[in-house]
C-alpha cells in the first residue's frame, strides 16, 4: 500500500437544532507519503470538518461513516493509547487562528515543550533546548528570548511560526493544515509557506493543505480536491485544474479569481449562496447555482461520473467545456454572457 492516507465514503452527520444533519457527504481521496494535497471550497463546504474526522475532533453526537485508514490502521478503530499516540507522533495540525490555539497565560516555551516533556519523557533542560532549535529552524531570532514572552507579545506571523514549530516538533508523518495563513498580510504568507514547505520537505511530511485561495493551492499542492456542500466535486493536478476543470463549479471559482496580468471591468461571480450538505437539494448540489443546469440535474443521484481513484466529472462538462473556459477577454460578448 502505497497511500499513507486512504478515505473512503467519509459521511458525517452532527446534531443541529436536535436533527441529525449531514455535513460531509461520500467524500474519498487518498494522500501518498511525502506529496500535499489541497482542499478547496466556499465557507460551509466541508474542508474544517474533513479535517477534525481525520484527527476524530468531531463533536460530541456526530455519526460517522465510510474509513479512514492511516498507513493501514483504521483510525476509528483506535483505542484510547493508540488513538493518542496518532495525534502525538503521526499527525500534527496547523490551526488558521494561532491566538486562539495558544494559551494566553502561559509562555511560549511551555507550549512548546508541554509536549515533549509529556509524550517524549523529555527532560525540561532537553525539552527547552529542542525548543529553541525549532524556534530558530523557522526563522525566528533571539530564541531565548521568544521563549519567555507570553502569546499577546508576539505578531501574528511569529505565532505562526510558533505553531509551525510546535506542529513539527516531534516530526510527524502527516500535517494537517486548516488554513495555516489566511490571518496573514501577503509578504508574512509568502514567508510561512516557504518555512511550511521547507519542513515539510526536510522531513518527508505529507500535509494536507485547506485554503480558499486558488492561486496558493496551485502553488503549494500537487493535487487538488474541491469541496462543495458537503461532497468533493473534482479532484485533479492543481495545474491543470485551473487549465481544464471537470465540474462547472470549479470552472466558476477559476473565473472569478482576478488575474494581475489582465485588466477586466467585473468578475464574473457565482450567483446565489454557498450551500451546506444538509441544504443541498436533490440532485446536484449546485444546480441552483449553476446557469447551465437542466431538469435531469435537480433529480435523483448527483449527475458525477467517476473517472479514476477520488475523481469525479460532471456528466456534462464535456458538452459545457468550450462555454465555460477560457474566459473571453472583458467586454466581448461571451464575458457579458458570463456576467449575466
Amino acid at each position: 500500500m502505497n497511500a499513507l492516507l486512504d478515505v473512503e465514503d467519509l459521511t458525517v452527520r452532527l446534531p443541529v437544532a436536535g436533527e441529525p444533519r449531514t455535513v460531509l457527504r461520500d467524500v474519498s481521496f487518498s494522500l501518498d507519503r511525502g506529496s500535499t494535497l489541497g482542499l478547496v471550497g466556499e465557507s460551509g463546504s466541508g474542508k474544517s470538518m474533513t479535517v477534525r474526522a481525520l484527527a476524530r475532533l468531531l463533536p460530541d453526537g456526530a455519526e460517522v461513516r465510510g474509513g479512514v485508514r492511516f498507513d493501514g490502521a483504521d483510525v476509528f478503530g483506535l483505542r484510547a493509547e493508540a488513538l493518542r499516540s496518532y495525534r502525538a507522533r503521526d499527525v500534527a495540525m496547523i490551526f488558521q487562528d494561532a491566538r486562539a490555539h495558544t494559551d494566553p497565560v502561559r509562555t511560549i516555551g511551555d507550549f512548546l515543550t508541554e509536549a515533549m516533556r509529556v509524550n517524549d519523557r523529555m527532560p525540561k533542560a532537553a525539552a527547552r533546548k529542542r525548543a529553541r532549535e525549532l524556534l530558530a529552524e523557522v526563522g525566528i531570532t533571539d530564541p531565548e528570548r521568544r521563549l519567555r514572552q507570553y502569546p499577546h507579545e508576539l505578531s501574528g506571523g511569529l505565532l505562526q511560526r510558533v505553531m509551525i514549530a510546535a506542529a513539527v516538533a516531534a516530526r510527524p508523518r502527516l500535517v494537517l493544515a486548516d488554513e495555516p495563513t489566511t490571518a496573514l498580510d501577503v509578504t508574512t504568507q509568502a514567508e510561512v509557506m516557504a518555512i511550511l514547505r521547507r519542513m515539510q520537505r526536510e522531513y518527508g511530511m505529507a500535509m494536507l493543505f485547506i485554503t480558499h485561495d486558488l492561486e496558493l493551492a496551485g502553488a503549494v499542492c500537487d493535487e487538488t480536491i474541491v469541496l462543495y456542500a458537503g461532497q468533493a466535486v473534482e479532484r485533479q493536478a492543481s495545474k491543470r485544474l485551473h487549465e481544464d476543470p471537470l465540474h462547472p463549479y470549479t470552472a466558476a471559482l477559476v473565473r472569478a479569481r482576478p488575474e494581475i496580468d489582465r485588466r477586466v471591468e467585473r468578475l464574473p461571480a457565482i450567483a446565489g449562496h454557498p450551500t451546506t450538505a444538509y441544504e443541498a437539494p436533490d440532485g446536484c448540489a449546485f444546480a441552483p447555482r449553476c446557469r447551465f443546469a437542466r431538469d435531469e440535474c435537480r433529480v435523483g443521484v448527483p449527475p458525477l461520473l467517476r473517472i479514476g481513484p477520488g475523481q469525479t466529472r460532471c456528466v456534462r462538462m464535456p458538452e459545457l467545456r468550450g462555454r465555460l473556459l477560457p474566459q473571453a477577454p472583458a467586454g466581448t460578448a461571451a464575458n457579458e454572457e458570463a456576467q449575466r
